[in-house]
Order: C-alpha cells, then sequence, then structure tokens
C-alpha cells in the first residue's frame, strides 16, 4: 500500500522539472495521476515514464493561466477517475531578471495570470467537489523569493508571495470542511524554469558556487520538493493546513544577500 493508494490526483506543470517529479511519484505511490502541461510532447513523455512504472495516468495538454482548461482538467480527473483528491498547482513561469524600468502591465500581468491566478482559478473550481467529499488536500508551488526579497524578479517574486496569501486565506476560507491548503517554497532548484542559471554557471565555470548561499551549500533536486509534495498530498500530513513550507537547504533562515550596483 502506498502513501497514496486510492487517490486521484492532478499535477500541473507536469512536463519538467517538479511537477514530472512529482506526478512520478504520486502514481508510485499508488495515485491515479492528471498529469497536466502546455507542453503535449513535454507532459506525453511524462505519462510515458508513468505508465513504464506500472502507474495509472492520462495526460492533457493545457495552459494552467486558463479557466476554461483549469475546470476541464478537474472534470477530466472525475470523469477518469470518479473524483479528485490531490491537486498539486505547481505551473509557473518566472519571467527572467528584467529591468524594473523595462518592465510593463503586460509582463506582469501574465507572470501573475499563470503564477497566482492559476492557483487561484484551481482551487476555485476543485474545492466544491472536495468540500462535498469532506476531504481534500490542495498544494501549491511558491517559493523562497516570495518570503523575502533577492531571490527572483519583481513579478514572479510578487505573484509567489501573492500564492503564500492564497494558501492562508483560503484554508481558512474551507474552515471545518476537511480541505487543506498548502504551499511549498523551493529554493534553487534545477529545473526547466532554472535553465539559465546553471547555463551561465557552467560556462563561466562556476557551477561549485550555485547553491553557496545556503547552509548546505549546494542547490536542490526536483525529487526533494516532490518529496514534500508527497507529504502535504497525503495523511501523514492531516494536520498540516495554511501552511508554506520552505524547501530550501535553509536559505530563508537567514539573510544572505550579494552586493549589486545599481542598474
Amino acid at each position: 500500500m502506498g502513501r497514496l493508494s486510492g487517490k486521484r490526483a492532478i499535477v500541473t506543470g507536469a512536463g519538467s522539472g517538479i511537477g514530472r517529479a512529482s506526478a512520478i511519484l504520486f502514481a508510485q505511490e499508488g495515485a491515479k495521476v492528471v498529469a497536466v502541461d502546455r507542453v503535449e510532447d513535454a507532459v506525453d513523455e511524462t505519462a510515458a515514464m508513468i505508465r513504464e512504472l506500472g502507474g495509472a495516468v492520462t495526460s492533457v495538454a493545457a495552459d494552467a493561466g486558463d479557466e476554461i482548461a483549469v475546470k476541464g482538467t478537474i472534470d477530466h480527473c472525475i470523469k477518469q477517475f470518479g473524483g479528485v483528491d490531490v491537486v498539486y498547482a505547481n505551473a509557473g513561469i518566472s519571467g527572467g531578471w528584467v529591468p524594473m524600468q523595462d518592465q510593463t502591465p503586460d509582463y506582469w500581468a501574465e507572470i501573475l495570470r499563470i503564477n497566482l491566478i492559476g492557483p487561484f482559478m484551481m482551487i476555485k473550481h476543485v474545492s466544491p467537489h472536495m468540500i462535498k467529499q469532506g476531504a481534500g488536500s490542495i498544494i501549491c508551488t511558491a517559493s523562497v523569493a516570495g518570503l523575502r526579497a533577492n531571490a527572483g524578479g519583481f513579478p514572479y517574486s510578487a505573484s509567489k508571495a501573492g500564492v503564500i496569501s492564497l494558501v492562508q486565506t483560503t484554508a481558512n476560507a474551507f474552515y471545518g470542511t476537511g480541505v487543506r491548503v498548502n504551499a511549498i517554497c523551493p529554493g534553487l532548484i534545477e529545473t526547466g524554469m532554472t535553465k539559465p542559471i546553471f547555463d551561465g554557471a557552467r560556462a563561466k565555470g562556476s557551477i561549485g558556487k550555485v547553491g553557496q548561499l545556503n547552509p548546505l551549500n549546494r542547490n536542490g533536486e526536483p525529487s526533494e520538493i516532490a518529496h514534500m509534495a508527497l507529504f502535504l498530498a497525503s495523511d501523514d500530513a492531516s494536520y498540516v493546513n495554511g501552511q508554506a513550507i520552505a524547501v530550501d537547504g535553509g536559505l530563508s533562515s537567514t539573510h544572505p544577500f550579494t552586493g549589486k550596483q545599481r542598474s
């Protein structure tokens, strides 16, 4: 018996990185998984990997920031697997490091649409099903950038701070329903989104310095975030609610800062 045996789970951003690692781990632990990503080939590859391991999975190519697509994903899970017990709203974009004076409202709007409004819409549409059954776990990917400065660009950091507030406020909105809402705040993890950072460090011969600002002196791996998601999805976390849990090697335990010249 796996830790998610009998549960039906949706994982967004499942085409790579943290989402892929989580979808695979959830399936290995017994969940029936709906893997979602806007890149069809990538999410189909994730589904194929799960099937090779003997897991139950269906893949959906969808934009996590589109309300019709979000609702359709939930309906698909219910149709395929008879319900939904776990949602991991993980999909997100960084937007990169763009000087403030070069940022536009449209630039901000797109990052907020996917990173913050997307999780809101997932919570909005899945919560009635979970409330009806009296239980459910909703997990969102926030970031250490949502906790303190200097870990991400302006709109990215603001969006992730919004995710933290979103899980706190919705956890309380679901008072007495049995539905739990939590966030994971990853530190520096090597994923498709952070690839430019790692590629740049390798090109400069400074890859050994990546992650040096946290006490473990290294970057994290997608599987390390996936294991936290597994905990929050499982009944082991039955009394964990409304929390934003940092998985960052200890980065957020202090205030490391590297001086920068004003641009």
